[in-house]
């Protein structure tokens, strides 16, 4: 059975723009939508945001929050808490500002029953809300249904992240402790000020997220490498994953004007370009915990670059081979080539590769050749991985 999630979002900035502390920006997103999306990962299948006013920001952010499929609910006042929040599941409440790594809400979200994310009391944690005389709240604490609505029954002009974590701590809820390298590699925070959450932000880019996807040849050895690089710097500079995979396909759209024209090299280097930029947006997606892109947008640039196959080709021989790779780059996008391994998956950038080699030494016919038959056995492999 899921959870549900407890979200705040109440306290004012430190900054002088009066804002929330859930509306500063954080990993191409509002640091509440990212708490949202932490939860979700973690198994959570309700989303309460408690709030003192609804604000545009939060507005958007429970726009896009449903518009990828996470829905959200608002919550202004006790009797909607006491409406709203399921009675026969636990509840995770994030603290408002929360900054958690992805590892200790996922561990929160497999147990059971009442427990507390706690710290040592130090110079580091002093931010943190005081439990005792030496530790401090770490930011999540999870609650059984008895728990939450015995406190919910109990408060009236409420501060709810505090009070639950007080009746969790007089209950004797179990302590999760957070090593102190979390707080001082920023990995466990509570920010109060846009300066603190892109600090922050830095720490959780660099240790990051990793798909356990294999997306196959050139993209997997070198594409996804370079895009590792360059979507941490996109992401500090705030550019949404959308408006870079649209910069993919304005590169590619550009790349058959000199393919047109029988400029091969550079038409090739730009379709290379247009499939770096898209492996940049898909990695933009993964560090800010959104789902990957399987809609035809995501699937633009590379059916670009085998237009462009067939252009420079010209002969059948180049639709063939077009056809197959189409067929493997949905598979790939969606997922289904198997157990094969990234180098048996054959892919546009691959091809793009070798097609440069073969354009540079004269040899563009062979090179299709070849290229057809590396496809017929990047689809022998993804077969026999499946079935063997």
């Amino acid at each position: 059975m899921g959870f549900s999630v407890i979200l705040s979002a109440s306290r004012a900035t430190g900054d002088s723009s009066g804002g929330l502390r859930a509306g500063l920006h954080f990993a191409g997103q509002t640091l509440v939508e990212y708490q949202a999306r932490q939860a979700v990962r973690a198994g959570a299948d309700h989303v309460l945001i408690a709030v003192g006013v609804i604000t545009p920001v939060l507005s958007q952010a429970v726009d896009r929050l449903g518009a990828d499929g996470i829905p959200v609910a608002l919550v202004r006042d006790m009797v909607s808490m006491v409406r709203d929040v399921p009675r026969d599941r636990d509840a995770l409440l994030i603290a408002d500002g929360a900054i958690v790594a992805q590892a200790h809400v996922d561990a929160f979200g497999q147990m059971q029953g009442d427990a507390l994310l706690i710290t040592d009391d130090s110079r580091a944690s002093a931010p943190l809300e005081r439990i005792d005389s030496g530790q401090r709240w770490a930011g999540l604490v999870r609650v059984s249904p008895a728990l939450l609505f015995d406190t919910l029954d109990m408060i009236g002009d409420w501060d709810l992240a505090l009070t639950l974590v007080r009746a969790a701590v007089q209950k004797g809820a179990r302590r999760v402790t957070v090593p102190q390298d979390d707080l001082l590699e920023g990995r466990v925070a509570l920010v109060d000020s846009q300066q603190q959450a892109d600090l922050v932000a830095q720490a959780v880019i660099s240790a990051g997220t990793k798909s356990g996807h294999a997306r196959g040849g050139v993209e997997h050895l070198l594409l996804a490498p370079l895009a590792r690089r360059i979507a941490p710097i996109l992401m500090r500079a705030q550019v949404p994953a959308l408006q870079v995979r649209v910069a993919a396909i304005a590169v590619g759209a550009i790349a058959l004007v000199p393919v047109e024209l029988h400029w091969t090299l550079s038409g090739f280097s730009l379709l290379l370009l247009a499939l770096l930029l898209s492996e940049a947006a898909d990695r933009l997606d993964e560090l800010a915990l959104r789902s990957p892109m399987m809609n035809w947008v995501a699937l633009v640039p590379p059916l670009m670059a085998l237009i462009g196959l067939v252009l420079v080709g010209g002969t059948p021989l180049a639709v063939d081979l077009a056809l197959m790779l189409a067929i493997l780059v949905v598979a790939n996008r969606w997922r289904r080539t198997g157990a094969a391994r990234a180098w048996m998956i054959l892919t546009p950038g691959t091809v793009l590769l070798l097609l440069t080699g073969a354009a540079m030494a004269g040899w563009l016919d062979a090179g299709f050749r070849v290229a057809v038959l590396v496809a017929i056995a990047s689809f022998g492999a993804i077969i026999l991985r499946r079935h063997g």
